[in-house]
């Protein structure tokens, strides 16, 4: 399928579908609305019902589907006929089978058909993409050096989208969207309100890539999307918080499995919170003692390459303090069930972790968050990338 039909058939403006029980990306609505239900919007719950349910169950016949969905097998039968129309859903064969009567055909998602890309803006050093499969495998790795020397906002952009454009010219298969994960505040509409460290402010970046590549793109805060990607590949709990330490500091949560994004995009921009009451380093975004500006890997990595070697340990507790002084609140206000880690292992794996457990256990209430766990991401550098493409899969197929 072209990505002309791909954009056809599912929505582009990055409002995600929202199946049965599945996570989408973006906020959810708890409550039924009012409004009366459009036979086109509900085909579309349907169909990504149905894409749900085989993306995460596997091949299965038709009537398989019908069980497993709740739907009748003539709307089964019908969505599939354009799936498969699509290039989005193929049949893999008949079922073996032993007892009497015709094997039934199974069907699943084609895998192969379609590939993602996913960039992630966040790193410290250098940009990093890749070529993603529909089940979040990375295919090929492309690394971008950040461009030395003082950051220049449009040349930033330029470079980007002649990143995007190499990693979409490297798919083997067609490029069902593109996912970005960028430092800052986005909005619903992929705009980056405010990403100090590139010099970006009200930047369309979702739009402008769009443009720029002729193909569905998707555009998060970077934080939101490898807190997707640690639900989705992770198993991480419906109530987590995930920490991105990179360039910046930042979080994404989820609560009762949705994305919390809160009213200004800003929830879990907590880099720039002040920690503490005893001043500390300036931070790029002119305050004094922001988080950001203790944990943020070049900061971090600078004040232990100036202290002695016997007081890396006391610079790590210090920083792993200052995170827990940020976390206990939110842990407190939100009851969250686990707080994960993500960043280079040999910064904050070890003292930092275990003096932020520490703080956060000191600060918070015994008898209800003792039992907060934390832990280091198990998806390393590609956390971002993967969650990039949950992104896609959400707002191109409802799947997530």
């Amino acid at each position: 399928m072209s990505s002309t039909a791909a954009q056809r058939s599912t929505p582009t403006n990055g409002a995600p579908h929202t199946p049965g029980n599945g996570h989408s990306f973006g906020p959810g609505r708890v409550l039924r609305s009012a409004a009366k239900v459009l036979p086109e919007q509900a085909r579309r719950h349907n169909r990504a019902l149905l894409l749900q349910t085989l993306y995460h169950a596997g091949a299965m016949s038709r009537a398989d589907l019908a069980r497993e969905t709740g739907l009748t097998r003539v709307t089964v039968s019908d969505l599939v006929a354009d799936l498969i129309a699509d290039g989005i859903v193929v049949e893999k064969g008949l079922r073996e089978s032993s007892g009497p009567g015709k094997p039934a055909i199974l069907i699943d998602i084609d895998r192969t058909a379609h590939q993602i890309i996913g960039i992630d803006l966040s790193g410290p050093d250098a940009f990093l993409g890749a070529v993603v499969s529909l089940d979040g495998d990375i295919v090929e790795r492309r690394v971008l050096p950040h461009p030395a020397g003082t950051v220049d906002g449009e040349a930033t952009l330029a470079a980007v989208i002649e990143f995007a454009r190499d990693l979409v010219a490297a798919a083997t298969a067609t490029v069902l969207g593109v996912g970005v994960g960028s430092p800052g505040v986005v909005d619903a509409a992929g705009t980056v309100l405010s990403a100090p460290n590139y010099s970006w402010s009200q930047l369309p970046l979702q739009q402008l890539l769009s443009d720029a590549l002729e193909l569905p793109v998707l555009v998060a805060n970077d934080a939101n999307a490898a807190v997707l990607a640690e639900y989705t590949f992770g198993g991480a709990q419906a109530d987590t918080m995930l920490v991105k330490v990179g360039r910046g500091v930042g979080s994404g949560l989820l609560t009762e499995g949705r994305p919390l994004l809160g009213s200004h995009f800003a929830a879990g921009e907590l880099g720039h919170v002040t920690v503490g009451t005893d001043g500390g380093p300036e931070c790029v975004c002119g305050k004094v003692g922001c988080l950001e500006a203790w944990l943020s890997v070049p900061a971090l990595s600078a004040r232990l390459a100036a202290s002695p070697a016997a007081e890396r340990e006391s610079v790590l507790r210090d920083a792993g303090e200052r995170l827990g002084i940020a976390l206990a609140p939110i842990v407190g206000v939100l009851d969250l069930s686990e707080i994960v880690l993500s960043g280079p292992s040999e910064l904050l794996d070890g003292t930092l972790a275990e003096a932020t457990v520490e703080t956060l256990r000191a600060r918070t209430m015994a008898r209800f968050h003792d039992s907060v766990h934390v832990r280091m991401t198990e998806h390393a550098e590609d956390i971002v990338l993967r969650g990039a493409a949950v992104m896609v899969l959400s707002g191109q197929l409802g799947v997530s």
